[in-house]
């Protein structure tokens, strides 16, 4: 059973097929016949004919086959490479930031650092008022012990290994 594909809209399926008369018309352009370049392409001439009218079930792995025996490889390098709509909605994302997650419930609503409350604030300066700082970072690295999460408790190290099926007879 084929895989199926969403349906295309309209416009996208005349492009397809506007794809696929442009390869046709290269093949044409350099004297090759649909059998040399299936070959070529290591497919069969009904996967290239189906290419040639812009199928949109063949692959496009196919399609690059079919362009790369032509020698027309070269134009991928444009495809998706400006991005209007995905530009406008990065910056829309940078404009507006992320919602404040919500404390886990049963958490202590209001911090407290060294022995003193800290009100969370809404203003983007002051979000960083209760990190940590590296000097910090280095002490608790500093007096750390290292764990090695293979090694166990009684220092050895664990190894995981498959138990054989049991097979039934």
């Amino acid at each position: 059973m084929a895989n199926t594909t969403a349906p295309l809209l309209p416009a996208t399926n005349r492009l397809l097929q506007e794809i696929g008369e442009r390869l046709r018309l290269a093949r044409l352009r350099r004297r090759l016949q649909a059998k040399q370049v299936a070959e070529r392409a290591g497919m069969t001439t009904m996967t290239l004919r189906a290419i040639e009218r812009g199928s949109p079930g063949v692959t496009i792995g196919a399609y690059v086959s079919v362009m790369q025996v032509l020698q027309l490889e070269r134009g991928l390098s444009t495809l998706a490479q400006d991005d209007p709509l995905g530009r406008q909605l990065q910056d829309k994302a940078i404009e507006s930031p992320l919602k404040p997650r919500r404390p886990p419930s049963g958490s202590v609503s209001t911090p407290t650092i060294a022995g003193k409350k800290h009100e969370p604030t809404t203003s983007h300066e002051n979000s960083y008022s209760n990190a940590v700082s590296s000097e910090d970072l280095v002490k608790l690295l500093k007096f750390a012990p290292a764990q090695d999460s293979r090694v166990g408790s009684q220092g050895k190290q664990h190894v995981h290994r498959r138990r054989p099926r049991k097979t039934t007879s």
